[in-house]
């Protein structure tokens, strides 16, 4: 398998209006969402194969979403049905279209109540590369259960990639935050955060100092998503930054899930993820990449605007120049 995600599957209910807050918007549309399986699904869409390990409810949105991965062609043999849980929801507003608030509805949601033992472990030693975020990491049991993911993937020699995806709401402490994430990204190859996260995690605003803070704490490769202004990378011989691709945004949200896709789908079509940590190679895969979250930009949801590698291949030969 070229890429497994483990985490939250959810439905994302998306605000009718843009330039609202939440508590002003008249309506709100459901759609299939969660960050790592967003990630697989848009592997998927690329032309590699992905799996999906996580917890739903026994209730229609957790079927709905169980079907949409199958439709994408997702494996989804790690994913559980809880009896008891529902289904997390997660309800969206955005004020502009580059940004978004939050909302949880997850008390808790069967997502945060995977167990270590209910993990494809077969699945898990048969990745390529494997990944995750933050949001599986704020409570038990799924916190065991991803630092085991994280564990077995490690020991078959799979490329491990975190993304930080920080959502203050869930919680409680930023101190114990901050701890938490740090200690997941000493275990990972492939550390991917936006800004904002770099600023939290490491109290500097600039990229090529902040990156190399995080790069000494154990990662192989350090990548800092920077909206409109496109993407850094760092890694022990150099960093550069990528420019983003000029489109006119519908919706942003998810864009950094797809911009992870394109890396991990480029880095595992080698023979060897750790030939492709070169700075002319890195390059192009952050070009694939910018690429690919500009084209998901240009649509509402997640699952629905991720574009296939045909699209990405199409929209590149466009901006050739």
């Amino acid at each position: 398998m070229d890429v497994v995600t483990l985490g939250e599957i959810l439905i994302d209910m998306f605000p009718a209006e843009v330039g609202r807050k939440l508590v002003t918007v008249t309506a709100f549309h459901p759609k299939p969402g969660g960050a790592p399986a967003n990630v697989a699904v848009a592997v998927s869409r690329l032309g590699a194969s992905s799996a999906f390990i996580g917890k739903v409810g026994d209730d229609l949105f957790g079927h709905f979403l169980v079907d949409v991965l199958k439709r994408e062609r997702v494996e989804t043999r790690g994913i559980r049905i809880d009896p008891e849980a529902r289904t997390t929801m997660a309800i969206i507003a955005m004020p502009d279209v580059n940004s978004a608030e939050f909302v949880f509805y997850r008390n808790p949601g069967a997502d945060i109540l995977l167990r270590a033992e209910e993990l494809d472990r077969d699945l898990l030693r048969s990745a390529r590369a494997f990944h995750c975020g933050s949001l599986s990491l704020v409570s038990e049991p799924a916190y065991g259960a991803t630092l085991e993911a994280i564990r077995l993937a490690r020991a078959s020699d799979a490329l491990v990639s975190f993304d930080v995806n920080y959502r203050p709401s869930l919680w409680r402490d930023a101190t114990q935050t901050v701890e938490k994430i740090r200690a997941v990204i000493a275990q990972v190859d492939l550390l991917k955060v936006n800004e904002a996260e770099l600023k939290l995690l490491t109290g500097n605003t600039d990229l090529e100092t902040a990156a190399q803070v995080l790069l000494n704490l154990g990662p192989n490769l350090v990548v800092v998503t920077c909206g409109a202004k496109g993407s850094y990378f760092q890694i022990a011989e150099g960093g550069a930054h990528t420019p983003a691709f000029s489109v006119q945004t519908v919706d942003a949200i998810g864009c950094g899930d797809a911009f992870m896709a394109g890396m991990l789908t480029r880095l595992v079509s080698a023979n060897n993820w750790r030939t492709e940590l070169t700075v002319p190679r890195l390059r192009a895969h952050l070009r694939y990449a910018n690429a690919v979250g500009a084209l998901t930009a240009l649509g509402q949801g997640v699952i629905p605007a991720l574009p296939t590698a045909e699209q990405v291949d199409d929209f590149l030969r466009e901006h050739s120049g």
